[in-house]
């Protein structure tokens, strides 16, 4: 459990808001989409409540390009932690706070993906 007491849900909430302070992360979907066309987003995590729209551009290109993502959150709380309006996506773009976040998750018990290939240069 965190430090703080809060539950693993609202850890991650807080954490990305951190992470915001810290210039690392991307909110929004064509951001979040240019981030792992670049190969610089280490961890996505899309709104539950987001468009099908937003689904369909970015889960297949999570998928194919191997980006560890999670469905969690609705629009608003995602946008609120990171002190923006509502937002469909946010990318995680440092490594550390990547891996906090998915830690997190799972002690939250959020299911998260990696699906398709293997990134490009990523070990074997």
């Amino acid at each position: 459990m965190p430090v703080d007491g809060a539950n693993p849900a609202t850890a991650v909430l807080r954490l990305l808001g951190l992470a915001a302070r810290a210039g690392a992360i991307l909110p929004g979907t064509e951001r979040v989409r240019e981030a792992v066309r670049s190969g610089g987003a280490r961890f996505v995590l899309v709104a539950g409540d987001a468009s099908g729209n937003t689904r369909d551009k970015l889960i297949p290109l999570l998928q194919s390009r191997g980006v560890p993502h999670a469905l969690a959150y609705d629009r608003a709380r995602l946008g609120g932690a990171v002190g923006r309006a509502p937002l469909g996506a946010v990318a995680v773009m440092d490594a550390s706070f990547a891996t906090r976040v998915r830690q997190l998750l799972a002690q939250a018990g959020t299911e998260q993906s990696v699906e398709g290939r293997r990134p490009r240069g990523a070990a074997e």
